[in-house]
């Protein structure tokens, strides 16, 4: 018969810790993130939601040095592509050895920290490493993606797991409970069971039963850390991540709205359903193209990051940039695209690219202006795009310019309202971190200095210690 602990025990909505202590005190870390780091290595399989610019490159790379000392093993840590790269010059300038980064086996040599893109994953076997890190893990988001199911099961039974990535898309739960179920805290189906029911609103999705609000957002603060601020991981300064303004702004260029019309209409109205989306914007793009051209025009003299959804658009967008523009796609080699991603960081100029392929987990804090040549349906994709340059280190007002055609208006009120579900998830998470490490903070050892006095019915069964005394 189980006993009442037993029974409690099994009703616990916090993640047990399988980690191990260890002592995190290296100076290139801010206090924040010595203090995120030694939470993560003591729950051993834990996530780090903060937001872009909080340091997450260096926090992992932290942990992954530790779970490769305490283990004597290896931790390998995916990265998206020209992240790896990036990750392995942050370890060279903490001066953080035995970190290579490796497309095969054969070019790990004797290093303890592996890091490679997520696309070279099926070449390593994960037995061969004690910790994986997902950097970016926000590619845990599709729900039922091949992608997602194949991580998950290739380190089922890796011993210290750790997911780095900003706060998750606006009320995509799901995503939460993939990064659950990949750290082998809870499968994407109990979370759903337990917290969730669903939206008869919306086919397909499901919504937070509401007295259960409060309760859902402490599990996922029990193994991760959710934050926008230093402030939020406790009493730590915010000096330095308050970041400049910045200044979005909106154009509307008139496009001709008689071509396509139905038969008996004057006007060609937009529908932006997923069969006809393209179909608008590529009749659209000469004059998007057109305006972004103009706006990068008027300051020749900076850094510009000018992103496009699709080929047609960046065709039309490198017809018209200055000469010295440059193009990453996907057509392109790893190793070109790689270069090209990392020289902007360096030098700068005007680099036009989708979000897909650099909207995450780049530094460019080099640029201040940024131009979309429209935008898509994910409000994630364009915030990511923004923050490649308005993060941490950056000292100027970054101007965000999005380009519209007036029939595709409908598209940017879809990404505003994303954005105040965003601040509201974003919110919630923050507020559950911080009850978090209240709760933590208040769990200190008592060590009594004083002896207590036996009640006088007692004594005579219970003689009192000779000598009482008290320091306190």
């Amino acid at each position: 018969m189980s006993t009442y602990e037993e029974i409690i025990g099994r009703k616990e909505r916090y993640a047990p810790s399988v980690g191990f202590d260890h002592a995190v005190d290296d100076e290139w870390l801010f206090p924040f993130q010595r203090h995120a780091v030694r939470w993560a290595l003591a729950g051993g399989r834990r996530a780090l939601f903060m937001d872009t610019g909080l340091g997450k490159s260096r926090m992992q790379l932290r942990w992954a040095s530790a779970v490769a000392d305490h283990t004597g093993g290896r931790v390998i840590i995916l990265a998206p592509l020209a992240v790896g790269p990036q990750t392995v010059r942050e370890a060279a300038n903490v001066g953080l050895s035995g970190v290579v980064f490796a497309q095969s086996p054969a070019e790990m040599g004797e290093a303890r920290i592996i890091v490679t893109n997520y696309d070279s994953l099926e070449k390593f076997a994960a037995v061969e490493f004690a910790g994986v890190v997902l950097d970016e893990s926000s590619i845990l988001k599709s729900y039922m993606g091949a992608t997602k199911l194949y991580i998950i099961e290739r380190f089922k039974g890796t011993p210290y797991k750790l997911c780095a990535t900003a706060t998750p898309a606006p009320n995509d739960h799901l995503e939460l409970g993939n990064h659950a179920e990949f750290l082998g805290i809870l499968s994407s189906h109990q979370m759903i069971a337990r917290w969730f029911i669903n939206d008869t609103s919306k086919m397909g999705t499901y919504r937070l039963k509401g007295h259960a609000v409060e309760s859902f957002w402490d599990w996922v603060a029990s193994w991760a850390v959710c934050a926008g601020l230093p402030s939020d991981l406790g009493a730590f300064s915010d000096a330095g991540y308050v970041l400049p303004p910045l200044e979005l702004h909106r154009h509307i260029v008139n496009v001709d709205i008689v071509s396509g019309a139905k038969d008996g209409a004057l006007f060609r109205l937009a529908d932006m359903s997923a069969t006809n989306i393209h179909a608008e914007k590529r009749m659209t793009t000469d004059a998007r193209a057109d305006r972004v051209a103009e706006i990068v025009a008027g300051k020749p003299d900076e850094a510009w990051l000018v992103w496009c959804e699709t080929d047609y658009e960046a065709v039309a967008l490198m017809s018209r940039l200055p000469a010295h523009a440059y193009e990453v796609s996907g057509s392109m080699p790893a190793s070109v695209k790689s270069e090209r991603l990392l020289r902007f960081a360096s030098d700068g100029g005007i680099l036009v690219t989708k979000p897909k392929i650099a909207g995450f987990g780049m530094n460019y804090q080099n640029c201040a202006n940024v131009a979309f040549v429209g935008t898509s349906y994910s409000y994630e994709a364009f915030y990511q795009a923004v923050r490649r340059c308005w993060r941490f280190g950056q000292s100027r007002q970054v101007n965000a310019y999005v380009v519209l055609a007036f029939t595709d208006q409908s598209t940017w009120d879809v990404v505003s309202g994303k954005a105040a579900d965003h601040a509201e998830m974003k919110a919630q998470m923050f507020a559950a971190s911080r009850r978090s490490q209240a709760r933590h903070s208040s769990m200190l050892d008592y060590h009594p200095k004083c002896h207590g006095r036996l009640p006088t019915w007692l004594v005579s069964t219970h003689p009192e210690p000779e000598e009482l005394s008290c320091s306190a």
